[in-house]
């Protein structure tokens, strides 16, 4: 598992791939992140400069967990970021990149895929089409409304603006052959 695979990471690399796990975040996001800045309580708050295209998001905390990984993470971290001192972030990248795929950890994105299907199933009560859910030609007209109420909450917290970003994460809502 992803769990037994970080255990013989350092501990900033495991707070970076657990970021990306619990918030959706990408990695560059994970490794800027600096609780000081971000830690709002209720949610994070990244910065523009963190993100892809320079632009700002914030992500709501749902979960105890979600609250108890930030607190762990900004007693490590303290003012600075994950990233340890001293260390730019290139090299952080670089270093972090490497020892996962030494660790057998091959697609740092799939934390993505893993939070949106996570959040999807807490915002249904289904799993997504992509888990073995029910696709949009198979749902009543409720689990559609739902689907896209899901979709659209998961697109913003992962930093896209169109909805139909998330097939990538959740599974297309479309059977094949066309619209449903």
């Amino acid at each position: 598992t992803t769990g037994e695979k970080m255990a013989g990471l350092a501990p900033w690399m495991q707070n970076a791939l657990k970021l990306q796990m619990a918030f959706g975040l990408r990695l560059e996001e994970s490794l800027k992140f600096r609780p000081v800045v971000a830690d709002k309580g209720d949610g994070i708050a990244l910065q523009a400069s963190w993100c892809k295209g320079g632009r700002t998001r914030s992500v709501r905390v749902t979960h105890p967990r979600q609250r108890a990984l930030l607190d762990e993470i900004a007693a490590a971290c303290g003012g600075g970021s994950i990233i340890p001192d001293g260390m730019a972030y290139k090299d952080a990248r670089k270093a972090l990149e490497y020892a996962t795929w030494q660790a057998g950890i091959s697609n740092m994105h799939g934390h993505r895929h893993w939070y949106a299907q996570w959040r999807y199933q807490a915002l249904t009560g289904a799993p997504s089409p992509a888990a073995g859910g029910k696709n949009h030609a198979n749902m009543t007209k409720a689990e559609r409304a739902a689907d896209y109420r899901a979709r659209l909450a998961i697109s913003r917290e992962l930093g896209h603006n169109r909805v139909e970003i998330t097939d990538t994460y959740l599974g297309s809502r479309f059977a094949k052959g066309g619209k449903s």
